[in-house]
C-alpha cells in the first residue's frame, strides 16, 4: 500500500532494502511521501509555505521539467514560490522598469532559483532558451538607469561642455603690456629714447594689477640677456637690432616701439620665462638701475653664477667640433639656415617695395608742387580752378603713399624681421645645448682621470687611508657633475623640442596674421585711393555742364523789407547812379 501512496512509485527504490526500515520511516514521517504530489496540483493554499516548513526539497524536482512547461503563464513559477515576498502577483507595486526588461522577462528567472545537482541544471538549460536570454540581457544594458541621461545625450553633452582652453591655459596669469610714448631725452652726448612701459596682469606675483614704468632699449637688452642666461635651452623673444644712424627718426622710432612691445607680450606669454625674477623687476621696479646692480652684487657674494650650471662647467667654454649625433635637430638646424635665408631675401624685398612707395610719394608732392605753380599763372579760371584742385589731390595722394609705406614695415615688414632675430635666439639655444655637451663630456673624462688614479692607488698596496678616503670622494663628486651633466643635455633637449614646436606654431599664426594685415591695408589704400580719383573726376563733369567747379556754400537769403525801405532804397540807388553818370562825363 506504500508504494500506491506514492505516484512516482520510487520510494522503495530510494530506500534501503529492509522493508521495515521503510515501514518506520512512513510511519514517522508521513508528511514526507505526499509533499512531491503538492507542486503537481498547483493549489493555492501551497503558496504561503515558507522554505522551513517544505522539508527537503531534493527529491520533488526530479518531475520539475513537465510543472513547468504547465506553469508558465500562472502566479506561480514551476517550483513554487521563489522566496518569503509572495507570489509574483506582487509586482506590480514594484517599481516601474524599462518596457525591455519587461518584455524579455515575463516571469521568475530560472537561474534565480537554487540547484543542487547536475540533472537540475541540464533540464533547466534545456527548458530555456538562451539565446533569448543573452538577447536580452545585451538590450538591457543599452538603457541607462533612472536617475543617468541617455547614452547618446552624454557624448553630445561632453561635447559641448568641453572648456575651449586647457586648464593649464586658464591657470595661466594674463598680461597685456603696451610700450608707447617714445621721447627724447638727454643731452647732446648722452640723448637716448624713453618708452613708457604699460602692464595689465591677472597675476598674484605683483603688487598691483595695473602699473607704468619708463625704460630706455639697453634695458630691453639687459632683459633678453638675463632671460637666456637664466632659461637655457628656452628660445627667448629678441629686442630690435640697434641702429645708430636715423635712430631718431619718427618712422624708426615707431617700428622700434611695435617691435619692443611685440617682445615683452611674447615673453609674458611664455610658460616658462613669465615666471622668471629678472621679468618681474623690468615690469614693476621703480628703481630698476638700483635693483639690476643689487642683484648682480648679491649674485657675485653667493657665488651662484646661475645655480647647477657653474657647479658643472656650463658657463666655460666648449671644448672640441660639436657632431651632431641626432638626425631630429641636425634636420631642425639645416631647416633653421634655410628659413633664415629666405626670410631674409624676403625683408630686403618688402624694404624694395617700401622704398618705392617712398618715392611714389616723393613724386607725387613734386607734380603737385608743379601743378600748383602753373595754377598761379594761369590766367583762365576755368584751367587754374582744375590745376588747383589736381594740386590739392596730388598732395593726397603722397600722404596715402607715405601712409601705406609705414604700414607694410609694421604689418610684414615687422613680423619678418621678428623672425629672424627669433631664429639668431634659436641658434643660441643649439649653442647652448651644444656647451652643455661638452660639459658632460669633460665631466666624464675627469671622471675617467679620478678611477683611474683610484685604481692605481689601490694597485700599489699602500695602506693610505686619507688618500683612499680622499680619492673615493673625488669619484663620487666626479660621478654627481657627470650624472647632473647628463641629466642637463637630456632636459635641454626635451627643452628644445618642444620651444621648435611652439616656434613653429606660433610661426604660423604670426605670418597668417601679419599677411590679411597687409592684404587689408593695401586694400584699403587701393580704395581710398579710386575714391579720391573718382571725385575729382565728378568735379570736372560738374564743371564742363556749366556748374561752377567748386560749389559755394549756400547762402540763406535776406528777410524781406517793408515797402517804404524798398522804396528809399531804390530811390537812392537812383541817386548815386546819377552822381555816377555825372562825374564820368565831368572826367571825359
Amino acid at each position: 500500500m506504500e508504494t500506491e501512496d506514492s505516484p512516482w512509485g520510487d520510494v522503495p527504490s530510494r530506500s534501503s532494502p529492509s522493508t521495515n526500515t521503510t515501514k518506520s520511516i512512513e510511519t514517522e514521517a508521513p508528511d514526507f511521501v505526499p509533499k512531491p504530489v503538492q507542486p503537481t496540483s498547483l493549489s493555492p493554499t501551497s503558496s504561503p509555505r515558507s522554505p522551513a516548513g517544505r522539508g527537503p526539497r531534493t527529491p520533488r524536482r526530479v518531475g520539475a521539467q513537465a510543472t513547468r512547461l504547465e506553469a508558465v503563464d500562472g502566479s506561480l513559477g514551476p517550483l513554487g514560490p521563489l522566496s518569503d515576498n509572495g507570489p509574483t502577483q506582487s509586482e506590480p507595486e514594484q517599481p516601474p522598469k524599462p518596457p525591455s526588461k519587461e518584455q524579455s522577462v515575463p516571469g521568475p528567472n530560472p537561474r534565480q532559483a537554487p540547484s543542487t545537482s547536475s540533472s537540475m541544471s541540464k533540464s533547466m538549460l534545456d527548458s530555456v532558451d538562451l539565446g533569448d536570454e543573452d538577447a536580452s540581457a545585451t538590450s538591457r544594458t543599452r538603457y541607462p538607469g533612472p536617475g543617468q541621461p541617455p547614452f547618446g545625450a552624454t557624448e553630445g553633452s561632453r561635447r559641448q561642455t568641453q572648456p575651449s582652453v586647457s586648464i593649464e591655459q586658464a591657470a595661466r596669469p594674463s598680461f597685456d603690456i603696451t610700450v608707447g610714448d617714445p621721447h627724447k631725452v638727454g643731452d647732446l652726448t648722452s640723448s637716448h629714447t624713453v618708452y613708457q612701459v604699460h602692464t595689465k596682469t591677472s597675476s598674484k606675483a605683483y603688487k598691483q594689477s595695473e602699473f607704468t614704468v619708463s625704460r630706455r632699449y639697453r634695458d630691453f637688452l639687459w632683459l633678453y640677456n638675463s632671460l637666456h642666461s637664466n632659461n637655457p635651452g628656452v628660445v627667448v623673444p629678441p629686442p630690435p637690432e640697434k641702429q645708430a644712424v636715423g635712430r631718431f627718426d619718427s618712422n624708426f622710432v615707431e617700428s622700434r616701439r611695435a617691435a619692443l612691445e611685440r617682445m615683452l607680450n611674447k615673453t609674458a606669454a611664455h610658460p616658462v620665462l613669465q615666471h622668471d625674477g629678472d621679468l618681474k623687476i623690468f615690469l614693476e621696479s621703480d628703481t630698476f638701475n638700483a635693483d639690476v646692480k643689487h642683484r648682480e652684487h648679491k649674485e657675485l657674494g653667493l657665488g651662484e653664477n646661475k645655480g647647477m650650471f657653474s657647479s658643472i662647467g656650463f658657463g666655460s667654454g666648449g671644448g672640441g667640433k660639436f657632431i651632431e649625433h641626432d638626425d631630429w635637430f641636425h634636420d631642425r638646424r639645416i631647416y633653421l639656415d634655410a628659413l633664415e635665408n629666405q626670410l631674409k631675401a624676403l625683408l630686403k624685398a618688402i624694404d624694395t617695395v617700401v622704398q618705392q612707395r617712398k618715392g611714389l610719394a616723393e613724386a607725387a608732392g613734386d607734380f603737385s608742387a608743379s601743378l600748383h605753380a602753373l595754377s598761379t599763372v594761369e590766367l583762365s579760371i576755368s584751367l587754374s580752378t582744375p590745376l588747383e584742385g589736381l594740386s590739392d589731390l596730388q598732395l593726397r595722394v603722397r600722404e596715402l603713399y607715405d601712409r601705406q609705406a609705414q604700414q607694410d614695415v609694421l604689418t610684414l615688414g615687422i613680423t619678418v624681421d621678428e623672425y629672424i632675430r627669433l631664429i639668431g635666439s634659436i641658434k643660441q639655444a643649439f649653442a647652448q645645448r651644444q656647451k652643455s655637451f661638452h660639459s658632460w663630456h669633460s665631466a666624464e673624462a675627469e671622471l675617467s682621470k679620478r678611477r683611474a688614479t683610484q685604481e692605481k692607488t689601490l694597485r700599489s698596496g699602500k695602506t693610505q687611508q686619507d688618500r683612499l678616503t680622499q680619492l673615493q670622494a673625488d669619484v663620487s663628486d666626479g660621478e654627481r657633475r657627470c650624472h647632473q651633466a647628463r641629466l642637463l643635455f637630456e632636459d635641454m633637449g626635451r627643452l628644445m623640442r618642444s620651444e621648435l614646436e611652439r616656434f613653429e606654431r606660433e610661426k604660423v599664426e604670426d605670418f597668417k596674421s601679419g599677411v590679411e594685415t597687409f592684404l587689408e591695408g593695401a586694400i584699403e589704400a587701393q580704395k581710398e585711393l579710386i575714391e579720391l580719383w573718382e571725385t575729382f573726376l565728378m568735379q570736372l563733369d560738374a564743371d564742363e555742364d556749366g556748374e561752377p567747379f567748386f560749389r559755394p556754400h549756400a547762402i540763406s537769403p535776406a528777410p524781406a523789407k517793408p515797402k517804404e525801405e524798398r522804396a528809399q532804397g531804390s530811390s537812392e540807388e537812383s541817386t548815386e547812379e546819377s552822381a555816377a553818370t555825372v562825374t564820368a562825363k565831368q572826367e571825359e
